[in-house]
């Protein structure tokens, strides 16, 4: 391929690129785009629907989510519920029943309160006791037809979406952006971009296919994005940590989504149980987490990515260090060592399973072999701490981005499309029509700045 010049190269094939893709090509007068996938098809990592939980993220069962971050993520989930009302079919949205699920005197007290909190927000979600909770999820309630003996309830729903292929999405949105624009719109897969270089007025990346030549650069390409920006002085205070989830299978046994209450110690992510919307005979478990030494989770390599990503040092010790030293962590951190350990983890993975399924025994879970992701958490050298939830480097003056964005960062990934199209016309110069994204991607309000 010779060298050819676009407006806008978007690096990076997953959700979070043919968002932006989508975004550019309808509502604004950018003239053409290039995404770049170093895979041969699209969302083939954290985008598939293997590699993640499958959730539309609307803060109203994520209990680690405080009221203002959770208006700001269900503004934004909508976008896509907007989004999939704008075609005539769609293969990426679904509704199953969800809760959130508590268990015991103290999480039951902690999550009336927060349900009162979040019920103007929420007004759809409703306070289930046990005998509502049987009605929509009898494996949650009932052990061999009778109630279990603690005491539970749920703040839940059974008429809302709750569940995404963001494979199937991703795909959609690269349609939608081929149709909907008579820009060019060029899609290269099998595209790594192995070098990016800054002249005075354009960004060349190098790749097997030629040199593709921009005015604005955006990244999304998950942990690689941090490596690309220091190829140009960017992000050097930053370092990837990588937290790898991994899943469970049972024989289907609930009819939805079952969150359970957010240990407020653990940074990471609560069990939870999903249908699977590739296996829909089976209900998914978990996810465990695992920091794992690549940047890419059954792809193979990565390795050598891992190590230049992390630039340990001291400040990188030191936040390993103060991890380390809080007992609730530690404990964490060395029990999901265990759920990887070969017929241990069914035992001991069982028994946190029984939170949401008091009847499941070890022999019933399977282990879902190639299924489950790897999240890129940013560990802030400056400030030497872990830094959970979606990151971003907009370097001042530049016409670059780069996006690293584990959860809820699918969910929101219209939002930040948006927010990234703005600086792309301001940077450019063109034209974002805003009021037609707040019209039919919006409800009519704009997002909050």
């Amino acid at each position: 391929m010779k060298n050819r010049t676009f407006d806008v190269v978007i690096v990076g094939g997953g959700i979070s690129g043919s968002a932006l893709t989508f975004l550019l090509s309808k509502y604004t007068d950018v003239g053409s785009i290039a995404m770049l996938e170093k895979y041969g098809s699209l969302a083939p990592l954290n985008s598939h629907a293997r590699s993640n939980s499958q959730t539309l993220h609307c803060g109203d069962i994520e209990t680690n989510y405080s009221l203002e971050k959770a208006k700001l993520v269900k503004q934004q989930a909508n976008m896509l519920v907007h989004y999939a009302a704008s075609l005539e079919n769609n293969d990426f949205l679904f509704k199953f029943p969800k809760m959130i699920l508590a268990v015991g005197e103290d999480e039951c007290a902690r999550l009336e309160k927060r349900h009162e909190e979040f019920a103007e927000a929420f007004p759809y979600m409703e306070l289930w006791d046990a005998e509502r909770i049987a009605e929509v999820e009898p494996a949650v309630a009932l052990i061999d037809g009778k109630p279990r003996p603690e005491k539970i309830i749920a703040s839940g729903c059974t008429d809302e979406y709750s569940a995404v292929n963001y494979g199937n999405l991703a795909k959609s949105f690269i349609n939608s952006a081929r149709n909907a624009t008579n820009k060019e719109i060029h899609i290269s897969l099998s595209c790594e971009v192995e070098r990016i270089q800054k002249f005075d007025d354009h960004y060349e990346l190098s790749t097997p296919q030629g040199t593709f030549i921009a005015k604005f650069v955006v990244v999304s390409a998950g942990a690689h994005s941090l490596l690309l920006a220091n190829q140009l002085g960017h992000g050097m205070d930053m370092s990837i940590l990588p937290m790898a989830g991994s899943f469970y299978y049972i024989p289907k046994m609930l009819n939805g989504k079952v969150y359970t209450m957010q240990n407020d110690k653990l940074p990471f992510a609560a069990l939870h149980g999903d249908p699977d919307l590739i296996e829909m005979s089976k209900t998914r478990l978990g996810p465990t987490a695992l920091v794992l030494p690549k940047l890419e989770r059954y792809t193979g390599g990565t390795y050598w990515d891992f190590w230049r990503s992390l630039k340990l040092d001291f400040k990188v010790l030191k936040v390993f260090w103060d991890l380390m030293k809080d007992s609730t962590i530690r404990n964490y951190i060395f029990r999901n060592f265990a759920f990887e350990i070969p017929k241990l983890r069914q035992k001991l993975f069982a028994k946190d399973v029984q939170k949401i399924i008091p009847s499941v025994k070890p022999e019933d879970l399977e282990y879902a072999a190639g299924i489950g992701g790897l999240r890129p958490q940013v560990i802030d050298k400056t400030s030497m701490q872990l830094k959970l939830g979606e990151a971003s480097i907009v370097p001042e003056n530049e016409s670059l981005i780069f996006n690293m964005t584990p959860s809820p960062g699918a969910t929101t990934c219209l939002g930040n499309a948006y927010r990234d199209a703005q600086i792309i016309a301001d940077r450019l110069g063109i034209n974002l029509n805003r009021q037609a994204v707040i019209d039919e991607l919006l409800g009519g309000n704009d997002i909050p700045k």
